[in-house]
């Protein structure tokens, strides 16, 4: 786990350093994801490392995790709550103009797209590059907001497993009540990714590392996969 959190550190320097960038800016939301970018965020720009934490009539109890890893690793951040711009977003547009589930996954997707853009606000003031949270799981089922937490510079986390960010939160001290906690995108009041996606983290880790999984699971893996590729791709073009 030194090796590689080392790598990484490496890794994150050398792509700013390569865009020409300053340092690095990230949401810092509370769960493990975010928690160990910032800690290899602070390894790699000691002094031009910045977290936002950026509640949007989000769990208290969230915000309260995000400042005690912020305050346990000495790492710089910001505090910008979203709650009255999501508000006023939502104030402006049309109501029930769909079925109420998918009312409530649009109206939810307008928070991470609002955190997206705040983070670019400062990455755009300081110089610096938007490092985003996402891990190889999430990624391949596409479990991310399109062009909201996946609207990001680099993606550190990109080829690890959510087992192996959660070792590699361990090896890197993050507190236990954050590894273990439900993961959850905080959407809603009581959302878990695991429940979102229909399917566990153990589950899907299995099916990536091993290709080991029950039929009903693999097909639900590879219907999202499939579902979820144009989230992995640029916008594409005719061939002509």
């Amino acid at each position: 786990m030194e090796e590689l959190s080392t790598k990484l550190v490496e890794w994150i320097r050398d792509q700013v350093n390569r865009s020409q960038r300053r340092g690095v800016v990230f949401g810092l939301s509370g769960g493990i994801d975010s928690s160990v970018i910032a800690v290899l965020c602070k390894r790699s720009f000691p002094n031009n490392t910045l977290a936002l934490i950026m509640p949007c009539y989000s769990s208290s109890s969230d915000v309260e995790d995000a400042s005690l890893i912020a305050d346990k690793y000495n790492i710089p951040s910001m505090t910008i709550n979203l709650n009255r711009a999501y508000s006023e977003l939502l104030d402006s547009f049309p109501k029930n103009i769909s079925s109420p589930n998918i009312q409530k996954i649009a109206e939810a997707n307008i928070k991470p797209r609002l955190r997206m853009t705040t983070l670019y606000f400062f990455a755009n003031k300081l110089m610096y590059l938007v490092v985003g949270t996402t891990n190889r799981s999430e990624i391949a089922i596409g479990y991310c907001t399109k062009y909201g937490d996946s609207g990001v510079d680099i993606t550190p986390l990109g080829n690890l497993l959510k087992c192996e960010v959660r070792d590699l939160a361990r090896h890197l001290d993050i507190p236990e009540n954050i590894i273990e906690k439900p993961p959850s995108a905080g959407l809603w009041e009581g959302q878990t990714d695991e429940e979102e996606m229909g399917i566990t983290y153990e589950q899907l880790d299995r099916y990536l590392q091993c290709g080991q999984a029950s039929e009903e699971i693999m097909q639900k893996i590879d219907s999202l996969n499939i579902a979820s590729s144009h989230k992995r791709m640029l916008p594409p073009s005719p061939p002509f």
